[in-house]
Formats: C-alpha cells, structure tokens, sequence
C-alpha cells in the first residue's frame, strides 16, 4: 500500500477508534489488536495494526484465525498504511479477498456556535437512540438493538449521541467520542425519507460543535470509498482524506 501522509497522525486515530468504538474483547498481539463483538461491525471484529511496520507472519495470523474462528466469527484484517507492506502478501498466501474499502478522513474544529436545527444531544447511549438507529441499519445491523447496545454503551469517554428530530419524529442519528483532543464521529444514519435535504449537515455540524466545546482541535472518520454522497458532504466541511484502508476477509 502506497502512503505519503503522516504515520503518526493515522496511528492516533487507529488508538481512537479502539476506545471510541469498543468491542466486547480485544487482544493485543504483537503491534496489532484482535477485536470480537460478536459479529456486529466490521471495526469491532477485525484485526488491525497499532504501530507502523507492523507486520503479520504466517504463525500470527494463524492465531489470529483460530482466534476468530473459536468465536464462530470469519477471520478479518483491516490493512492500514500502518501495516508493513509485506502483510498483502502473507494475506493473499492464505486465500484472503477484500470485502470492501474505505476512507480515513479529518478536518480542524474552529470555534463557532453550535448548530442545533432540532438535534437532541445525550451524553449516554439511550434504548431509544440504539432502536433509532438499529432500525435506520441494512442486512445483519437492522434491528440488532442488543449488539449495537453491546458496543456503544461500553464508551468509557466524553460522548454525544445525536438524534434528529423534525416535525416531532427522529429522522437521523449520530455520535462524537472526544479522546485527548480528536474526536471520532459516526454511527451517522438518516431516514431515506428525508435525505437529501441538508439534514445530514446539520448532523454533523452539530457533532463538529459539541466536540469543538469539549475541547477537541480535529474531528475524523472512516466512510466507505463508494459512498459518494458522504464523501461529497464530508469534503464541503472540511474533512480531508488522511489514509485509505482496505477490510480483507478469510476465503
């Protein structure tokens, strides 16, 4: 994987992610970290490197396997700039093929005021936002209140769980982890019924501010390369690609 960017600040937002999206359990194992949850989220059940050059032998990624595969889970490895380039290989060796691909993005927080636009902030993760949520999700994340539940309410950190509301019904959703000044935004979902009428702005907006307020100088997030819409809404408030990353899943 070719990479120009800074190491460092991908590094810092990898570490982010481990807290800012728990999993149920998690190993550490030479540079990388082993995350379970069950199944539910790619993130929260894959593999990925901590430190740069991080690298996978053969014998490690075995254990890493048999790891996944005593949970009932399919093995999974997110390749990030922070994996040695010799990881694309020891992975292809064993059958693995890319489920899909997705973007590292940041932007700076500028003072400003908060844009609400009817946006109800929580500073726990509610019953009534995860069934918000669950049932706004696709395929195996629709409806699966308990596992969404089972992650977002092990955030031990600073955070903000959005829920936006227009004519007296939740439309959109959304969370903020702040950790040491960068804060991690996500979970963003809107009803299809009401898309492309700036909602989703307002979402973020509002997030962006709180995060800003609790003291945070940049704000970041993964989106999947083919979600064109995101992307686009995400570059007019400043977000910049910082790294690509690809989720790469045992044959």
């Amino acid at each position: 994987m070719v990479f120009s960017g800074d190491l460092a600040l991908v590094a810092a937002c990898e570490r982010r992610i481990v807290n800012a999206w728990p999993a149920i359990d998690k190993l550490m194992m030479d540079g990388w970290v082993v995350r379970l949850a069950g199944g539910y989220s790619a993130r929260a059940n894959s593999a990925s490197p901590m430190l740069p050059g991080a690298r996978l032998d053969a014998p490690l990624l075995a254990v890493i396997e048999a790891t996944y595969r005593a949970a009932g889970l399919q093995p999974t490895v997110r390749v990030t700039p922070l994996a040695d380039q010799s990881v694309d290989a020891v992975l292809a060796a064993r059958g693995y093929r890319q489920r899909d691909a997705s973007w590292g993005m940041i932007a700076p927080l500028t003072p400003g005021p908060v844009t609400t636009g009817g946006v109800r902030l929580e500073g726990s993760a509610s019953t009534e936002w995860v069934r918000g949520v669950s049932a706004l999700q696709e395929g195996s994340k629709r409806n699966a209140d308990a596992a969404l539940m089972e992650i977002v309410g092990r955030v031990q950190l600073p955070a903000a769980f959005a829920t936006l509301v227009e004519g007296g019904r939740p439309v959109g959703f959304g969370m903020s982890v702040v950790e040491s000044g960068m804060a991690e935004i996500g979970s963003l979902v809107i009803d299809p019924a009401v898309r492309g009428r700036g909602l989703g702005r307002i979402l973020v907006q509002t997030l962006m501010g709180w995060a800003h307020a609790e003291g945070a100088q940049q704000a970041y997030l993964q989106v999947e390369e083919t979600n064109r819409g995101a992307l686009a809404l995400y570059r007019s408030l400043g977000f910049a690609e910082l790294y690509r990353y690809r989720t790469m899943v045992a044959g």
